[in-house]
């Protein structure tokens, strides 16, 4: 391939046609907003979420609780997952998106109590439920908050 035959792919380069310059350009004069209204005026139309006067959805929608925005969520998973694991090894939120138990860890992850573990392990994670503790130091486990 040289450079004279590299062409641009297909249908991502149209012409962009300028509105509103003479009836000769085939969209003069009202340029495409058709006749008078709200949506033929410069700067014309309604802001986000405007429905006609009526309450908008945001509005009609009950607001309950305290939703932290800053919060950075923890990935769960449960004690009987860890069992995938060999005996003696060391799991940690690496291991875990390896073997994939989870598909990504932004912010850590939480050890829940569900299920049984039979191997002994040593646990890394950024928090534990307190059933999850007893039964992974019950199979002889330890744990380690990171």
């Amino acid at each position: 391939m040289n450079l004279h035959e590299l062409s641009p792919a297909a249908g991502s380069n149209t012409k962009a046609y300028r509105k509103g310059r003479g009836a000769g350009s085939g969209n003069g004069k009202t340029g495409g907003r058709g006749q008078k209204g709200q949506w033929a005026r410069s700067g014309g139309g309604v802001r986000v979420g405007f429905e006609g006067g009526q309450m908008p959805l945001a509005r009609r929608l009950p607001k309950r609780g305290f939703h932290n925005i800053f919060a950075k969520p923890l990935e769960a998973i449960n004690v009987s997952v860890l069992d995938k694991f060999e005996d003696g090894a060391v799991v940690d939120a690496k291991a875990l998106l390896e073997k994939g138990i989870l598909s990504k860890c932004e912010y850590g992850v939480k050890i829940l109590g569900n299920g049984s573990i039979t191997k002994k392990l040593t646990v890394q994670a950024s928090a534990f439920s307190a059933s999850a503790k007893e039964k992974i130091e019950a199979a002889g486990g330890k744990v380690e908050v990171v």
